[in-house]
């Protein structure tokens, strides 16, 4: 039997009164899209912050590759290869593109950064960092100042950096957001590729991204799981539709 990748087991997390994970089971198996959907307040973001870290979980497991990581910190989680990507903070607005990626890579090799050092004379550090800028089609762009880019091309920048890192899997949290149609269109042509990469849980509010992407989803809903199936499943099922889909299921 082929083991999931990420499991999340029984997971559950309360602030006061409020079960924000209510007993949470879900899992991400090699090559796949795992779409994780819910209304506002559903419980997605404290979801994917205990699964990297940023939050302790009170009970239940989170198990990566076998192992479990539910003691481990957000730095130690992404060193195993458990990449969060789509955060502004992971990228330098002031270096150029090329230097985003050649820092991650440099990370990636154990190194101690050298700002002040011209790095971009490594071929070492550089002809991997054009690659992952190839292949996430930013190589024309390494030069300009990353603060200059569109929104859909910081995307992009943020998986090539999280590529340099040798992810095992993604977690991306709402890549679709701030995008035009013709931007989403875009990335999630580009999202349908990289799940030869590493497996990706997305968390999307975007539905034809994710019914277009998904070859699974899980419905959250007041910190509870409620469904998790196929597309077609997931469309037919009357509890989704009633607690989130509405006329999107139609």
């Amino acid at each position: 039997m082929v083991e999931p990748v990420l499991s999340v087991i029984d997971l559950s997390k309360r602030f006061g009164a409020l079960a924000a994970s209510d007993h949470v089971n879900l899992d991400l198996m090699q090559g796949e899209i795992h779409a994780l959907i819910g209304p506002n307040g559903a419980g997605k973001s404290t979801l994917i912050n205990q699964i990297t870290g940023a939050i302790r979980h009170d009970s239940g497991s989170i198990r990566f590759e076998g192992q479990e990581i539910g003691n481990l910190s957000v730095a130690e989680r992404a060193r195993l290869g458990l990449a969060r990507t789509f955060q502004v903070s992971s990228l330098a607005p002031e270096f150029t593109v090329l230097q985003n990626v050649v820092l991650a890579v440099q990370a990636a090799s154990g190194h101690v950064f050298r700002f002040f050092r011209p790095v971009l004379t490594d071929a070492w550090l550089v002809e991997p960092a054009l690659g992952y800028l190839e292949q996430t089609g930013l190589k024309e762009r390494s030069g300009v100042r990353t603060a200059d880019l569109s929104h859909g091309e910081k995307r992009q920048l943020e998986i090539a950096v999280a590529l340099a890192l040798k992810p095992k899997a993604f977690l991306l949290d709402e890549p679709m957001a701030g995008m035009g149609p013709e931007g989403s269109k875009q990335l999630t042509g580009f999202l349908d590729g990289l799940r030869t990469e590493a497996p990706i849980l997305l968390v999307e509010h975007d539905m034809d991204a994710v019914f277009s992407l998904a070859d699974r989803i899980s419905v959250l809903v007041y910190g509870r799981v409620i469904a998790t199936g196929s597309v077609e499943e997931i469309r037919a099922n009357e509890e989704v539709r009633r607690a989130y889909l509405g006329e999107e299921a139609a």
